[in-house]
């Protein structure tokens, strides 16, 4: 894939190529990343509750709190990894950086982990 700023890589642009990598990103840092994989199976057993009992403000809020929780363990595991490539030693620099990225990530958490909580309490007195 040609990179459009820096001119390298092969032409073309495809948006299924594209869906295929953004795909395959996502299926490596669920199958790779234990923080990644146990947060989706959560969401994923909420989100059919919420489908099931036709909750679909409760599935919408989920699902969107999922993928920004998604994204922000993503952008962590991927910027402590260059950190890593970048600088293998010990670095205090290196470790405010992986630090800072290690918040937004709990952020995120934080925010999915109340919302979860929230839909789940909300649907099962739905449910009831």
């Amino acid at each position: 894939m040609q990179n459009k700023f820096l001119g390298t890589g092969h032409q073309g642009f495809h948006p299924l190529r594209k869906m295929r990598i953004a795909l395959s990103g996502a299926r490596y840092a669920v199958l790779h990343d234990f923080a990644v994989a146990y947060k989706v199976v959560l969401s994923a057993v909420i989100l059919l509750w919420c489908f099931w009992y036709r909750q679909w403000i409760d599935f919408s809020i989920v699902f969107l709190a999922t993928g920004m929780m998604m994204v922000a363990e993503i952008f962590n595991t991927t910027i402590e990894a260059l950190c890593d490539f970048l600088e293998p030693q010990e670095n205090a620099k290196i470790g405010i950086i992986k630090d800072i990225a290690a918040a937004a990530a709990g952020i995120s958490i934080l925010v999915w982990g109340v919302t979860l909580s929230l839909e789940a309490v909300h649907v099962w007195q739905a449910m009831r």
